[in-house]
């Protein structure tokens, strides 16, 4: 029931501010609520404050009680839905698949897969050394075990 009721308030604060989108909720034994937001714009602390006002003032503690936590997605997790890979389009990211791992600059996103762009140093067809040669791929969402962006200073 508690589950329901954070979902209905999530879904009503992400229609006022249509930025904003849920990564995970998670609702323990203990109604520990954990919420993970991401932004098309990226997150700020006041984002993630509202998005806690809207659960927590909507809550009654003498009904039940509950803790909650609102955080955004880290730069270190791994993307999970295709808005944001859509919102990383340009960026270089570390995509891992069952067969291999490639860093590259993600082209295009779409509700289906993506496509990426890297050049790769290669043997010469003919003659000896080796030269770079600009590769894509087009990769269906199943067939990404994890993708994260790259963070370069």
């Amino acid at each position: 029931m508690l589950q329901e009721r954070v979902e209905k308030l999530l879904d009503e604060a992400f229609e006022e501010n249509k930025s904003l989108f849920l990564i995970s909720l998670e609702i323990n034994s203990n109604n520990q609520i954990r919420v993970v937001i991401d932004g098309d714009q990226g997150i700020s602390v006041n984002d993630c404050i509202e998005i806690s006002r809207s659960v927590e003032h909507n809550l009654d503690r003498e009904e039940e009680d509950f803790s909650l936590e609102v955080t955004s997605s880290g730069v270190s997790e791994p993307l999970s839905l295709p808005r944001q890979y859509k919102k990383n389009i340009g960026r270089t990211l570390q995509v891992k698949t069952a067969e291999e791992k490639i860093e590259a600059t993600l082209t295009d996103a779409n509700e289906e897969e993506i496509s990426l762009n890297w050049k790769a140093r290669e043997p010469k067809p003919v003659g000896k050394g080796k030269h770079t040669v600009e590769k894509e791929a087009v990769l269906p969402y199943s067939a990404i075990v994890e993708a994260k962006v790259m963070i370069t200073f």
